[in-house]
């Protein structure tokens, strides 16, 4: 093979790796995927407890309901998404320096939010505006499978016994 053959088979295997790469970021970190449904469709009955009391006490003492905990890149990752009804209740959520964990119940695992060096922390970290969704991502090395037990904690924040979608 020539020299000038095996440039060009880089060149196309670097194409392929960079357009993977960018559908795989754009899968992962979508944050409209879910915007049409409606929140007990998009989580189920157990995350909302089934509990008017449970989703009024998230609307009001911090502003936001929930709308999705599902297993997301080949469950790699625990996507966790929230709808902001209230963006001054809401704001502690967003601090910076408040680090999410989320706790399988079953095992007591801690998993937290990954810290990547070119995109930073997978979770939204600007200012609540009302009527929006907004994400995190938990790294998950085969801790929490679909259908388990968990709590998500953001500071204060704590929501017990969600179960993943």
């Amino acid at each position: 093979m020539s020299l000038f053959t095996i440039s060009n088979h880089f060149r196309l295997l670097w194409r392929i790796m960079l357009v993977s790469l960018v559908l795989c970021c754009f899968t992962i970190l979508n944050p409209s995927a879910n915007l049409n449904a409606s929140p007990a469709a998009a989580v189920g009955p157990d995350l909302l407890h089934n509990s008017k009391t449970f989703e009024k006490k998230l609307e009001d003492q911090w502003g936001i309901e929930l709308t999705a905990l599902r297993m997301t890149a080949a469950d790699r990752m625990i996507d966790f998404r929230y709808r902001v009804l209230d963006a001054d209740k809401a704001a502690p959520l967003f601090k910076r320096q408040t680090k999410p964990y989320l706790i399988h119940q079953a095992s007591g695992k801690v998993l937290a939010v990954p810290n990547t060096a070119k995109v930073g922390s997978l979770r939204n970290s600007n200012m609540p505006k009302e009527g929006r969704i907004y994400w995190m991502f938990f790294g998950n090395q085969g801790v929490v499978k679909a259908g388990d037990k968990v709590s998500v904690v953001i500071g204060d924040f704590r929501a017990e016994n969600l179960v993943i979608d």
